[in-house]
């Protein structure tokens, strides 16, 4: 798409073209999604999800078993682990062909669902769970001390030396072995501290081996409202990383706070900030509940775009 730079990555050994946006649909797995309208527990909804998603144009089906609202309860790794595997299970079977992401920040859920489902994308929320992020999976937990240490694939001459005076996060060795793409999250609160966090988690993916690297600026993730839109006026730095951007602000509280009303009536606010995200920094993927609502939005930038 004209104003969209060209890239792709590699899923599952074939090429995801991005150089006009892709749209990844939202199939929750949980009891307690911020978004009641998401929220798919039984086999029969989640085959409806599925095919839904994939009906209605989304290219990308991102499956997650552990919600991060704010409040939400905890989950045990055992009990995101059968969640995600059940939903995985149904997923797989109705739409084997499909690019399947896995919303986790758990390495030991990562590996699960690539190794037994051939998930290509891990979209991970808490930049890398260097600091236990969301409560439940630090480097010391005994539920992932150890994943990927051994395996990590590493391709820079010095990655040796820095890995005896850096910390890695474990998500990081993880993806890298598995040879994933990964979509790497910003808890940060504007665009400097983001990017200057970015610039250290890029290099250290780099150094593991790891390839297809997806930046998503985290809205909604420890953010006021007023960084929020402050982040969307400039997201367009983050450019400077040449890499694919993701976009997700499906129906979060940073379109209903600031329209004053719920995330059930935010569909037209999310279409709007959509269509900014686009336009103003060709947002590569977008992370949507109303995957159809979504795909009418890109038909029409796309259309726009040609006489530009």
């Amino acid at each position: 798409m004209k104003g969209f730079p060209e890239y792709s990555i590699n899923v599952n050994g074939r090429l995801l073209h991005l150089s006009e946006p892709q749209v990844m649909g939202i199939l929750n797995v949980t009891p307690d999604s911020f978004y009641a309208g998401s929220r798919k527990q039984t086999e029969y909804e989640i085959a409806r999800r599925a095919d839904q998603i994939i009906s209605e144009g989304g290219t990308i089906i991102d499956v997650g078993a552990f919600s991060t609202r704010p409040g939400a309860a905890q989950v045990t790794v055992a009990e995101e682990i059968e969640r995600m595997r059940r939903a995985l299970r149904v997923v797989r079977s109705l739409q084997p062909d499909a690019v399947i992401s896995v919303d986790t920040f758990r390495p030991v859920v990562a590996e699960m669902a690539v190794g037994e489902f051939g998930a290509g994308i891990i979209n991970d929320v808490s930049e890398g769970n260097i600091n236990g992020a969301f409560g439940g999976a630090h480097p010391a937990n005994p539920h992932v001390q150890g994943m990927a240490e051994d395996g990590a694939c590493r391709t820079n001459p010095n990655v040796e030396e820095r890995l005896e005076t850096e910390e890695y996060p474990v998500m990081f060795r993880t993806v890298a072995r598995l040879g994933v793409a990964y979509i790497l999250m910003s808890v940060k609160p504007d665009i400097i501290s983001m990017m200057k966090a970015f610039a250290k988690e890029v290099q250290q993916l780099r150094d593991l081996g790891a390839k297809d690297i997806i930046l998503d600026p985290g809205f909604g993730f420890g953010k006021t409202l007023s960084q929020n839109y402050r982040l969307l006026a400039n997201i367009g730095k983050l450019r400077v990383f040449e890499l694919p951007l993701l976009v997700g602000v499906s129906r979060k509280s940073m379109i209903s706070t600031l329209l004053e009303t719920t995330a059930e009536e935010a569909l037209n606010g999310t279409t709007v900030v959509n269509t900014i995200a686009m336009l103003g920094c060709g947002a590569n993927i977008l992370r949507v509940h109303d995957v159809k609502e979504c795909v009418q939005a890109v038909k029409i930038v796309k259309e726009t775009l040609r006489y530009v």
